[in-house]
């Protein structure tokens, strides 16, 4: 039997690693460890239809499990083509390594064909460790670091292994001066603060009349404990994107999102509050933060670097969110006084009664928050909901109430489009077991979505006999949305039609070409018997949902240079003027008529 070859042995330490799929497209610049696959099928090569997809899925699978996602390509283009799914994965930190081939190495330096210098491309993505394998006795102690880093500083490594050197035979380090020896495996270490730190966080919180909390995904495994310290503080939580899944939206004191995306609870939650404690976020827009000196503050954070750079702070914690909660909440004190969670509470349902007026708003054909609406009340338990950014964001993150025991995925940092249909394909894989729903704008869908639609019915055996349902929602309103309303609000210009304007597809057609669930959609009677078809399909479906690209994503509070900025879009003769106005109108006339 003859020795194994690098490339089988990188298959070989994944495995001992625990990685069960490796995400990827080949190329021969990776050949020596495509072929590898042959030799052993675990890890699973799961090939997508272009790189980026692979990154994405990676980045999924290491978002929705905790463990490390790895994707792998070719040298030159391919490799390029991962980065924006790295990306992803760095800014919400989520733990991926990316194995990338290169050209033999007696070609580097000779501005060879496909030949990029990949450690200058890789440096910021990969900022914590990028190195080339330059031979066989390096490859064991580089691929444990890369594991290593990936997973202890919950980011992205790149190893680089050149074409010629993935086929030669696997070698140990030898017992000589200057090999570097390893070993397998990293378990998280539990941080917690000083006492001392505790208790004057305590103080501070035990003090305040009117405390605001702000959670983020960092507190995904502590909902348990920030449950009870909202219910001892008798404060309102409020949610980051990422933190969607942290704890549930029945709870009545749950403000849910918050920003320019978020919800007018969370919004006057932090226009009241005297004090703010955050945990596990790096939520980044500080004007919708109380205002310096309003609120004294505390953080909870396990990255010390992401301390106070926020909101100005009066304690700054640096640990796990679960276990600095628990000794927290053993100094802290119930507030008799129930009057600010009570306030709350009464936002809390008044708003859920404005989503529901504002769903329920004729719009031509179909207004979109109909669409989430109707969702939101058939989620099934356990469900996996995923977004892409876009317009469609601001209706999954209000309208879709979430229940205890879901999770969420988006690219919550980065905010970039198209990962939610790659996404969809890490979920399904990693957990075969539950429903996921991927929610996408129609520019995604065009810009990289179809392809990944393909990804989707080509596993889809491997999840079949388990739990089938996997929905995919296209929000097709022909319009870049999200950056139309930038262009009116921010901007304050009108919409420009010759980069905002899409040209027409029909996405139900492609599906059903694909062999997926296919329904189309125009009318408000159509949108919920269309879930409960798309959710019972016992294939994969994808619902594609003509809606009105004029229905205001309006944020909780109109501030007084968004409603400047709309008025000079308007005169500047939007070539959608009179339905902005009606719809607008619509939307706010719905919040007065709860009060």
């Amino acid at each position: 039997m003859s020795a194994p070859t690098v490339g089988e042995y990188v298959l070989t330490r994944l495995r001992a690693w625990g990685v069960q799929r490796v995400f990827g497209y080949p190329g021969d610049g990776s050949n020596g460890l495509n072929l590898a696959f042959h030799a052993d099928d675990t890890p699973d090569f799961i090939q997508t239809r272009h790189e980026e997809l692979a990154a994405f899925a990676a980045c999924a699978h290491a978002k929705l499990t905790g463990e490390i996602g790895v994707c792998m390509a070719t040298s030159g283009p391919g490799a390029i083509h991962l980065l924006n799914g790295l990306y992803d994965a760095k800014l919400d930190h989520a733990p991926v390594l990316a194995i990338v081939g290169q050209q033999q190495r007696m070609s580097l330096g000779g501005s060879y064909q496909q030949e990029v210098d990949l450690a200058s491309l890789f440096k910021d993505v990969a900022s914590e460790f990028v190195q080339v394998c330059m031979t066989p006795e390096q490859m064991p102690h580089l691929i444990d670091r890369a594991l290593r880093i990936a997973l202890a500083q919950r980011t992205v490594t790149c190893l680089i292994v050149p074409a010629d050197l993935q086929e030669m035979p696997a070698a140990d380090p030898p017992r000589t001066h200057g090999a570097v020896q390893t070993s397998l495996g990293y378990r998280p270490p539990i941080v917690v603060p000083h006492d001392g730190e505790l208790r004057r966080a305590a103080a501070i919180l035990n003090d305040g009349a009117r405390v605001a909390m702000l959670v983020g995904r960092g507190a995904r495994e502590a909902a348990a404990e920030v449950q009870e310290v909202a219910e001892l503080l008798g404060a309102g939580v409020a949610k980051a994107l990422n933190g969607r899944a942290v704890i549930s939206d029945e709870l009545p004191y749950v403000t849910g999102p918050i920003g320019l995306l978020g919800s007018k609870p969370s919004a006057d939650m932090m226009d009241g509050c005297d004090t703010l404690l955050m945990i596990g976020t790096s939520f980044p827009y500080s004007e919708w933060l109380p205002e310096p000196g309003q609120a004294r503050g505390v953080q909870i954070d396990l990255d010390g670097r992401m301390l106070g750079i926020r909101h100005p702070n009066e304690c700054n914690l640096v640990g796990d969110a679960r276990e600095t909660l628990r000794r927290l909440i053993a100094l802290l004190v119930r507030k008799e006084d129930r009057s600010w969670q009570a306030q709350i509470e009464r936002g809390v349902e008044r708003w859920w009664q404005i989503l529901d007026e504002r769903a329920q708003q004729s719009a031509d054909p179909l207004n979109p928050q109909l669409v989430f609406s109707e969702l939101s009340t058939r989620l099934p338990d356990r469900a996996i909901l995923l977004a892409d950014s876009g317009s469609a964001t601001n209706w999954w993150a209000r309208h879709l109430r979430m229940r205890a025991g879901m999770d969420t995925a988006l690219s919550g940092t980065l905010a970039t489009m198209c990962p939610a249909v790659p996404y969809a394909l890490g979920a399904k894989l990693a957990h075969p077991d539950r429903p996921v729903i991927a929610c996408i704008g129609d520019g995604a869908m065009q810009m990289l979505g179809l392809n990944g639609l393909i990804d989707l019915m080509a596993y889809a055996d491997r999840w079949s006999e388990q739990d089938p349902r996997l929905v995919v929602l296209v929000l097709n309103n022909g319009d870049l949305n999200q950056v139309t309303w930038e262009q009116r609000v921010l901007a304050g210009d009108a919409k420009l039609e010759a980069s905002q304007t899409l040209p027409p597809f029909d996405y139900a057609a492609f599906a059903a070409q694909i062999g997926m669930e296919a329904i189309r959609i125009n009318a408000p009677e159509q949108v919920g018997p269309a879930w409960d078809r798309a959710l019972a399909a016992g294939r994969p479906a994808l619902i594609d949902a003509i809606t009105d690209p004029e229905v205001p994503p309006l944020p909780p509070h109109i501030r007084p240079e968004h409603a400047k900025g709309f008025a000079r879009a308007l005169l500047k003769g939007d070539p959608e003027s009179g339905r902005l106005i009606r719809r607008t109108i619509k939307g706010k006339l719905a919040e007065i008529l709860t009060r």
